[in-house]
């Protein structure tokens, strides 16, 4: 079997944007830190300003406002925040307080399990859902405007070779507007634990095609709720994990997919290392920050965590920032639970 590296056009897209990026930074609206401090460092590459718990346990218009596992930034500025109870929420970007909120359902009418929020470049929203797992495209009123197709391999058994709750967490556009990302949460049947597949569509005309799909190795344990495509077409990704007891653990790392492997036509991924077995080559990481080496800032837990901090974080998005450092909101799914918090982090990150 051959295996094919990426040089696609998605290629010179992304080494093309690299450069204008680096000419001109992001400036996109974003949620605005009005008392910054010097002691907020979480790692040489990533301080946190502040935190809120200003939607925790709240409603809005008779909805829960919780549940949050993605985080968009809409055209106006304002937020788009997703719910996995099948409910988007408009936020005010500055103080977070819910404008809007849209239900969303399958053909069939029934709920999602909905998981991952890009607002496209004409302002429909995508939305991923670890069901089947499935990525749909709806208006900003919640219609159904269409679906992208996805790999056999990668639907949940019987279908495919996933397993229920553990599909499509992360989805997020590259610059420019013509690739679309998901990550998958874990491991897919045949490959080894830890590798987790990205799958990439691309655009065209209104329709998105099935692109090429990379590997990734998370830490031992961890999972991937997020990412977050930077300017430059790398990413941030989540990786998350959860011990009874103990709490949660929760990375941020930068990710380059440039020069990995397409895997979408590798059937098992298997192997340890940066180099599976075949030749196969993972996307490269770098660890930004250990979420647990953040500073408190004097938040509290309502179970035991190895920092008061931390909840079960699952949304992020990159708010705007300038030449070298980002702005990035983190968001956690509080998942309607007593002993969870529904907590936004204000990050700034050096990639």
């Amino acid at each position: 079997m051959r295996l094919r590296t990426l040089r696609s056009p998605r290629t010179l897209l992304a080494t093309v944007t690299a450069g204008l990026a680096a000419a001109t930074c992001l400036t996109a609206a974003g949620p605005v830190n009005a008392n910054s401090r010097t002691d907020t460092a979480c790692s040489p590459a990533v301080s946190i300003d502040r935190f809120s718990d200003a939607l925790d346990k709240t409603t809005y218009d008779g909805t829960f406002v919780g549940n949050l596992s993605a985080l968009a930034v809409d055209r106006n500025g304002d937020l788009a925040a997703l719910s996995d109870r099948s409910s988007l929420f408009t936020l005010d970007r500055r103080t977070l307080t819910p404008t809007s909120v849209v239900p969303l359902a399958d053909e069939t009418g029934a709920a999602l399990d909905s998981e991952g929020l890009v607002v496209d470049l004409d302002g429909t929203r995508l939305v991923s859902s670890e069901t089947e797992p499935s990525v749909r495209r709806y208006s900003r009123d919640g219609r159904i405007l269409g679906r992208l197709p996805v790999p056999d391999a990668l639907r949940v058994t019987p279908a495919g070779r996933a397993t229920a709750n553990q599909t499509f967490e992360g989805l997020t556009l590259l610059p420019g507007g013509r690739t679309l990302l998901a990550s998958m949460e874990y491991a897919i049947s045949g490959d080894s634990t830890g590798i987790v597949r990205f799958q990439t569509w691309e655009r065209h005309g209104k329709r998105f095609a099935l692109g090429a799909q990379y590997a990734y190795r998370t830490d031992t344990g961890l999972g991937v709720p997020e990412v977050a495509a930077t300017p430059d077409g790398r990413l941030l990704v989540l990786e998350r994990g959860f011990t009874a007891g103990v709490g949660n653990t929760v990375r941020l790392y930068l990710a380059d997919p440039r020069h990995a492997t397409d895997t979408s036509g590798v059937e098992n991924l298997t192997g340890q290392g940066d180099t599976v077995e075949g030749g196969v080559r993972l996307i490269k990481k770098t660890l930004l920050a250990d979420i647990v080496n953040c500073p408190s800032l004097g938040a509290t837990a309502k179970q035991p965590q190895p920092n008061l901090l931390l909840d079960n974080i699952e949304g992020m998005v990159i708010t705007g920032g300038t030449c070298g450092s980002l702005r990035v909101l983190l968001v956690s799914d509080d998942n309607q639970n007593a002993v969870q918090t529904t907590r936004f982090y204000y990050l700034r990150v050096r990639a």
